[in-house]
């Protein structure tokens, strides 16, 4: 089975890759970073996109080392990525471009208006995916 886990580097994303390897370990595990351009969207000017896509990168491949050495100490394997896109879409399409079997996501685990007002990736995600998706939720 091929599993995508999306990171962020969030304390939710840490605990859904942790139950990947708990219950995907013996399969192949793939951590997928998006790299949001609305993140950057605060500035414009000449250089502004190169600027963030270099600060972006940088963030992406540090979230993607910390997820490799998370794997390394629980003797797990784990192939990394990252893209650039809006989060939920991006995911859903890497899932289905790639031919993942199954999602596992992080979920901030909101509740009521804050959840209205912030969204959810993690709900999107399960609306457009032509997988199975397991939210692991992460209250603070």
């Amino acid at each position: 089975m091929n599993v995508l886990v999306p990171i962020d580097g969030s304390a939710p994303a840490n605990v859904a890759l942790d139950h990947a390897f708990e219950q995907f370990g013996d399969d192949a595990l793939t951590a997928l970073y998006v790299m949001d351009p609305v993140d950057g969207a605060t500035t414009w000017g000449p250089g502004s996109a190169e600027n963030w896509l270099s600060a972006a990168e940088d963030r992406a491949e540090s979230v993607l080392e910390a997820a490799d050495d998370r794997a390394a100490t629980t003797g797990h394997s784990l192939d990394t990525d990252s893209v650039v896109g809006r989060p939920a879409r991006a995911i859903v399409e890497y899932a289905e471009e790639h031919e993942f079997d199954h999602i596992v996501i992080g979920s901030h685990g909101r509740d009521g208006i804050t959840r209205v007002l912030l969204g959810s990736v993690a709900e999107t995600v399960i609306r457009r995916s032509p997988v199975p998706v397991t939210v692991v939720r992460h209250r603070e």
